[in-house]
């Protein structure tokens, strides 16, 4: 069925039809294109402009078709060019002429920009809640590691020691980031379109603010022209988006780093690994891998409809419609990517052993020798050399600071003493570090505490 065609005479060529159609992708916006429909029957009823009888068959025919759907009896694979179309052509077979009648005062500029709205809306609540919920598994997995003892890096060589809830604690603090964009975003687009029409609203006496308050909208938008031309909210949801999938990406390069046998830092568990069809002893960080690619992926969603987006005049063009598939992708990709990694980061086994000697043979503890001396009263600047020659001397012995005898120590200044064994331990040098953000486990216990609390915030938009 279309829902135009009084102007014309000829019918639309099949090629045509078929590179017009939206069914195929917009299908899945069927149970927002009902719900606007209640919605706006019910106003239409409400005004007058439908009588109690129709507005109850359209009501009831609606009601109907979306059970029937979620049943799986009615199948969304006719010759329908839209949602919309499909929608309104069961509902009137079902009820008969008032089932035309339910368009009144509408346009499907406005019907398409309301589904678009309030299925963004509710995959925006899920994809908030699928970030609260890594955000959980990852403060578990800190609260384990207060005291596990690694190095801490800068270009990718180890530099100073930290624990790994201090490491983990970074992404803690990106991912409350992410979630208060999408927190902040989804307010913004939280007004209802529909019953700015085409563009110009209705001569019809709509009540706007009936239907933003049934749909859980804040209030009608304000403008009939921007309402139907823009899609700015989803351009900023594909941002963050982007945004959220880098740091997934820069935490999957991680973990695939200290994956491999040189830095066997972690070991990933087998549910979220898989093997080489020819070198059996391979276990490959496939999840990991993924993310990491297909953070890619939202990239050229974002940018593909910031491209479409572009030249277009107010106000409704066709190039609209290339706004859904890229931006369906993108949720699906950020969704899928967020519950992968949780359950990834769930299962992994880290061996901390293997990351103390890690800090411990980097000679990490370097920068709180040279503070040992600063503290003696030698200059830093003077500090810093004598260090930096006592790390050349460990290299050429192929040992670590710990491992120095006290007479070289000695030899390079003689201010040191048998107490810069204990300065240097891994476990002082992080405990020291006591200022707020820092690696020390008192800091650490309370930036935990802290993340319990911003995750029990269910509707703070600043977390």
């Amino acid at each position: 069925m279309k829902l135009w065609g009084g102007r014309f005479q000829e019918a639309t060529a099949r090629e045509v039809q078929d590179f017009n159609a939206s069914l195929p992708f917009d299908s899945r916006l069927y149970r927002e294109d009902i719900e606007g429909s209640l919605a706006h029957a019910a106003m239409l009823t409400r005004q007058g402009i439908l009588t109690p009888e129709e507005g109850d068959a359209i009501r009831e025919g609606l009601i109907g078709i979306l059970a029937d759907i979620d049943a799986g009896v009615l199948t969304l694979d006719d010759d329908s060019e839209d949602i919309h179309s499909f929608v309104e052509a069961h509902l009137t077979e079902r009820i008969g002429e008032a089932g035309k009648k339910l368009h009144t005062g509408r346009s499907r500029n406005d019907q398409v920009a309301l589904d678009m709205r309030l299925y963004t809306r509710r995959r925006t609540d899920e994809l908030i809640g699928a970030v609260t919920e890594l955000l959980g598994v990852l403060v578990d997995r800190m609260e384990e590691n207060t005291e596990t003892y690694m190095p801490g890096f800068t270009h990718l060589q180890k530099a100073q020691p930290i624990t790994l809830a201090h490491h983990l604690g970074a992404y803690a603090e990106m991912l409350l980031r992410d979630r208060s964009r999408l927190r902040d975003l989804r307010r913004r687009m939280n007004e209802c379109p529909l019953g700015a029409g085409a563009l110009a609203g209705t001569t019809y006496p709509l009540d706007r603010a009936f239907v933003a308050a049934q749909l859980g909208f804040d209030r009608p938008t304000g403008n009939s022209i921007d309402s139907v031309a823009d899609r700015d909210y989803l351009i900023e949801l594909l941002s963050a988006l982007s945004v959220l999938m880098m740091h997934l990406s820069r935490f999957s390069e991680e973990i695939i780093l200290w994956n491999s046998n040189e830095y066997g830092f972690v070991e990933i568990a087998d549910a979220y690994s898989t093997g080489s069809s020819i070198m059996p002893q391979k276990k490959n960080p496939d999840i990991a891998e993924l993310v990491r690619g297909k953070t890619g992926r939202v990239y050229g969603d974002l940018m593909g409809l910031l491209t479409t987006m572009k030249g277009l005049p107010l106000a409704y063009n066709k190039d609209m419609q290339e706004d859904k598939e890229g931006a369906f992708d993108a949720m699906d990709t950020a969704a899928d990517s967020l519950a992968l990694f949780a359950g990834m980061l769930r299962g992994l086994t880290f061996r901390k052993d293997v990351m103390a000697r890690s800090a411990q043979r980097g000679f990490t503890n370097a920068t709180d020798a040279a503070d040992y001396l600063v503290k003696k009263g030698v200059p830093f600047r003077d500090a810093h050399g004598i260090i930096g020659r006592l790390v050349l001397t460990c290299l050429d012995r192929g040992i670590s600071l710990d491992e120095l005898p006290l007479s070289d120590w000695q030899e390079a200044c003689p201010v040191f003493d048998e107490d810069v064994y204990e300065a240097i331990s891994l476990r002082v040098c992080v405990d020291s570090r006591l200022t707020k953000g820092g690696p020390a486990p008192a800091a650490m216990k309370e930036q935990i505490a802290r993340y319990r609390s911003l995750l029990a915030k269910e509707d703070d938009p600043s977390c």
